[in-house]
């Protein structure tokens, strides 16, 4: 029996450095609070809370399997709503700009 452990999708170094640095950011804002990484098969998954006990406002989520296709990053919003798909994790990750800048204006 071949007992090869199957293998992780997981986000690299300067990939993880773009998401906290922009996660780092609105938690300063008073926006977010609390995250968890999931390393699947099929996709690594950043997700981003409010709470800790509630069910994420947003996964940053790369799949690799679409990276010929519409791209391997994509956040989505927590009814499962993606909001923005993409070949590059920093134009992808720019969907959060508007939400920093009006969590910004506001304190």
């Amino acid at each position: 029996m071949d007992e090869r452990p199957v293998p992780r999708i997981s986000f690299d170094r300067q990939e993880l450095n773009r998401i906290l640095a922009i996660y780092g950011r609105m938690v300063a804002a008073g926006e977010w609070r609390d995250y968890a990484l999931d390393f699947l098969e099929e996709a690594a998954v950043f997700s981003i809370f409010r709470r800790s006990s509630e069910m994420p406002l947003y996964r940053v989520e790369k799949r690799p399997r679409l990276r010929g296709k519409q791209g391997q990053y994509a956040v989505i919003a927590a009814g499962g709503l993606v909001l923005k798909r993409g070949h590059e994790l920093a134009q992808v990750l720019r969907i959060f700009d508007k939400k920093l800048l009006k969590a910004l204006a506001t304190q």
